[in-house]
């Protein structure tokens, strides 16, 4: 590693003609590949090429105003008219205070490395045809494609609507004033030809198309003689072990640097002392990715991955499948029906409510009560802090709160039937996804991991994290 201000740092040539790719662990590009740009649309193709969604874990849906622009809860990203990519092309070393002279070419992508208060590197980008570029961040500027802040996290309450990030832009309030997120997370370069490769970098380029590493940031240069770094909290990504859809089984959390290689997660979020080069594990996303932004976790979905789960009109299918079978509160013998998708923050009447700890679904009650001696009547949005119930059928202490259908399909592993739910939320949703998401560890804080329900955000508990639902049938 190179530290700042050392000699070597210090001694290299003026300027340099850069390779293709700053990415070592980047595979050549794939046969019969078009080197020349594209227009939006294929020859033939009724649609324009679909790259994947982006959905950020969290929500059941969409936002709690609702999505608008690029304040939305889920991103599709599509191919662009006109290729908007760019790749290192030369770097120069200059002196520090020249920096910002150096940059003044505001129709020049490039990165600057500061390696002391007198010397910094920077890092000439040019066009590239053959790919597209999407940028994430918290900056509500034009040039960020997907708008993300993060609110309080994932340990508090159950309910209809999500207690995880939030997703803002296209103006200005509504993000927090200590937001972990960087204004500028990560760029995607998404490939123009088929198979439409997408890889992640982290840092995004800003309204000057320029990257900044501050002298406190960490980066070294490489051994080929290039530079790569890390940004303050870092880029985390996790690939699935096996198939999502088929096998879904949880990887390992690791960095990704400026330049997209791979490595081992630092000691702290944001120490300056980066993890051990991962050189068999790329940036490549697949179906299935988690990337989080030390604030938001999101989910990266292929098309293909996409076909595996249920549309909105499925999951209202579903839902009409549910309430047609006629569930029961075996108690006191009303009907249950789950609302409608649309009604995903006040409790329905007739809304299923579900004793975590045994499965047992009721209708709303006001007995079992074993800690919390005061309760809250139905009406308004869902009881919070109700403490432990004893279910009347098994004798079973534990929370008791209302189901919600999963309404974000990409969030999905199958399209089976919603027969479980997640603990202690209540959020419904089919077994192979609760199963899935269930012991996958999502990142929080500076170093803790935590499994959590992908609709709502709140920590998972319990042996399994999830519970099979029992429904009492019509007694007629």
């Amino acid at each position: 590693m190179v530290l700042e201000g050392s000699s070597e740092a210090l001694c290299p040539p003026p300027s340099l003609e850069l390779r293709p790719s700053c990415n070592k662990s980047q595979p050549p590009a794939p046969l019969g590949s078009c080197s020349t740009p594209h227009d939006g649309l294929f020859q033939g193709d009724k649609e324009p090429v679909k790259y994947g969604e982006l959905i950020v874990l969290g929500h059941n849906g969409s936002l709690a105003n609702g999505d608008k622009g690029r304040r939305r809860s889920r991103l599709a990203l599509y191919k662009r008219p006109k290729a908007n990519g760019v790749k290192p092309d030369v770097i120069h070393n200059v002196s520090t205070p020249l920096v910002s002279k150096a940059l003044s070419n505001k129709s020049q992508h490039s990165i600057s490395y500061t390696l002391s208060r007198s010397h910094s590197v920077i890092v000439e980008y040019t066009q590239d045809t053959n790919t597209d570029m999407f940028q994430i961040g918290r900056s509500t500027e034009s040039m960020i494609d997907f708008v993300v802040t993060d609110t309080a996290g994932g340990n508090t309450g159950a309910g209809g609507q999500g207690q995880g990030a939030a997703v803002e832009g296209g103006g200005d309030g509504g993000q927090s004033a200590q937001s972990t997120i960087s204004r500028y997370a990560c760029r995607i370069m998404c490939e123009r030809s088929a198979p439409y490769t997408a890889r992640i970098y982290a840092a995004g380029f800003d309204s000057s198309k320029n990257i900044f590493l501050g002298e406190r940031a960490a980066k070294w240069r490489t051994s080929d003689g290039l530079m790569d770094g890390l940004t303050t909290n870092g880029v985390l990504v996790m690939h699935p072990a096996g198939e999502f859809v088929s096998e879904p089984a949880p990887g390992v959390w690791r960095e990704i640097s400026v330049c997209g290689n791979v490595f081992a997660l630092r000691e702290t979020r944001s120490a300056q002392q980066r993890g051990k080069l991962v050189e068999n594990e790329s940036n490549t996303l697949q179906d299935g990715s988690l990337i989080d932004l030390c604030g938001a976790t999101l989910l990266w979905r292929t098309p293909s991955g996409l076909r595996h789960t249920p549309t909105l009109k499925q999951l209202e299918s579903l839902r009409q499948e549910l309430n047609a079978a006629r569930p029961q509160c075996p108690v006191g013998f009303n009907t249950l029906a789950f609302p409608s998708l649309a009604q995903r923050e006040t409790v329905d009447k007739k809304q299923p409510w579900v004793y975590v700890n045994c499965g047992h679904v009721h209708g709303y009650h006001t007995w079992g009560y074993r800690k919390d001696k005061g309760h809250h009547g139905l009406g308004g949005t869902a009881p919070a802090g109700t403490g432990e119930r004893e279910c009347p059928m098994c004798r079973r202490v534990g929370p008791y709160v209302p189901l919600w259908l999963g309404c974000e399909g990409g969030l999905y592993l199958d399209a089976g039937p919603p027969t479980h739910a997640f603990c202690p939320c209540g959020h419904v949703c089919s077994e192979r996804t609760v199963a899935g998401w269930s012991q996958i560890p999502l990142p929080h804080g500076t170093h803790a991991f935590h499994a959590a329900c992908p609709f709502c955000g709140t920590w998972l508990t319990g042996e399994q994290g999830h519970i099979k639902l029992i429904f009492q049938g019509p007694v007629d």
